[in-house]
């Protein structure tokens, strides 16, 4: 019997230097072999072998001679992937938003279906969620493609298995999403997964937002809740279960107001999108829950943008919230940026100086440990987003889909 390290298998080899030559296409492009071969230090021989092996299987195609270059002109290459989509689609308090994006990162469709998720049970949400799915893969397989997986983002604690642990703002506990929605698209040919919506959302912007490449990034969620996707050294933080990046139950103010979690005065009830609408719009609930924020955001925006005394001095003070847990977030893990998503894009312009006001004041790190706090760029359905680039990322990582039939 054998003991200690084992030589790595050829095939094993082969398909990290697939991913090696991939990748590198993809943050290089347009390049050439030689590019190639002298960047990942393959040799040109291998580089030309796994080139032909990734046009064969249309994940890369030539595209034309660069004639500014020394010596001969050389061939160059750019993504394909035209026959192939990922799919995400995000759950939030009151909507289902899907997209599906091709391997170079255009968006081929981008669908919103109103969905009341805080007044449904998990099944009513299961089967909502799997009939969007299935209309999306359904154009995306019109079109010639081949779904490469499909990842659903849902606020909330998600383990590794794809149960919903703990979802507060959804009122869902121990819900085994990922199974049930197996089930329920009757095993698809495609992998399904279930992850957190604010660490997909961080998977986007890393991946496709203003701070692309960023290694440390924090993603702050600006929907019902407020969670944190956290990127270390490049790499997405999910702690030893999974359950990382909730800075929303971070106490703020321990005479706050109760939290969905039970708890109180923590930074989502002192900062969530409920609260801003609370304060600003206090007569907005008299005719029960609101369910659909974006009519009460404009509002605010509105009064915003007039000078409202009240409504820039809530705005405020919700900023120095804000700024205070994205403290904490520089205290432990000194991020680059800390980047507002969902409903806190439009009230920005008014969160933002109180925020990194706080930032500063409350950062033990000079200069505030270089972290700065930037309003996302994606627009809406970030996390939907995230979830067709995790997909994206297993393709980067060496699981390569076969060659399409010709």
């Amino acid at each position: 019997m054998q003991t200690g390290p084992q030589p790595a298998d050829f095939a094993d080899v082969r398909a990290t230097n697939l991913a090696v030559v991939l990748r590198h296409v993809r943050n290089h492009a347009p390049c050439s072999r030689a590019d190639i071969a002298a960047a990942t230090g393959l040799n040109k021989a291998t580089v030309s072998s796994l080139v032909a092996d990734l046009i064969e299987r249309r994940l890369l195609r030539e595209t034309g001679l660069a004639e500014h270059r020394i010596g001969r002109p050389a061939t160059m290459l750019v993504l394909d992937g035209q026959p192939y989509a990922a799919i995400g689609l995000a759950v939030s308090a009151d909507q289902l938003t899907a997209v599906a994006v091709d391997l170079a990162g255009e968006q081929l469709l981008s669908w919103r279906r109103t969905f009341p998720a805080l007044a449904s049970s998990p099944g009513k949400a299961v089967s909502a969620i799997a009939a969007l799915a299935s209309r999306v893969a359904g154009r995306v397989s019109s079109q010639n493609r081949q779904v490469l997986g499909l990842t659903v983002g849902v606020p909330g604690l998600v383990d590794s298995d794809g149960t919903v642990r703990l979802a507060p703002n959804l009122g869902w506990r121990d819900v085994d999403l990922r199974a049930d929605l197996v089930h329920a698209l009757r095993d698809p040919k495609y992998d399904v997964a279930v992850d957190n919506d604010a660490n997909l959302s961080a998977m986007a912007e890393h991946r496709y937002g203003a701070f692309v490449g960023t290694s440390d990034l924090v993603y702050l969620t600006g929907e019902v809740g407020i969670g944190a996707g956290v990127i270390v050294d490049g790499r997405l933080l999910r702690g030893g279960r999974g359950f990382s990046g909730e800075i929303g139950h971070v106490q703020i103010d321990p005479s706050g107001p109760r939290c969905p979690c039970g708890r109180t005065g923590c930074l989502e009830a002192m900062a969530g999108i409920p609260a801003i609408i609370r304060r600003v719009l206090p007569d907005a609930e008299t005719d029960g829950p609101i369910t659909d924020f974006a009519p009460e955001i404009d509002e605010v925006v509105r009064l915003a943008r007039r000078g409202d005394p009240a409504t820039v001095d809530s705005l405020a003070a919700v900023g120095r919230h804000l700024g205070h847990g994205v403290a904490i977030l520089t205290n432990v893990i000194n991020p680059d940026v800390v980047v507002l998503g969902g409903n806190f894009v439009p009230l920005a312009p008014w969160l933002l100086p109180a925020a990194e006001a706080e930032l500063a004041a409350r950062a033990i790190a000079p200069d505030a440990g270089g972290c700065r706090i930037a309003a996302s760029t994606l627009g809406s359905g970030t996390a939907a987003v995230g979830g067709a680039a995790r997909a994206l990322a297993t393709v980067d990582a060496g699981h390569l889909p076969p060659p399409p039939p010709h």
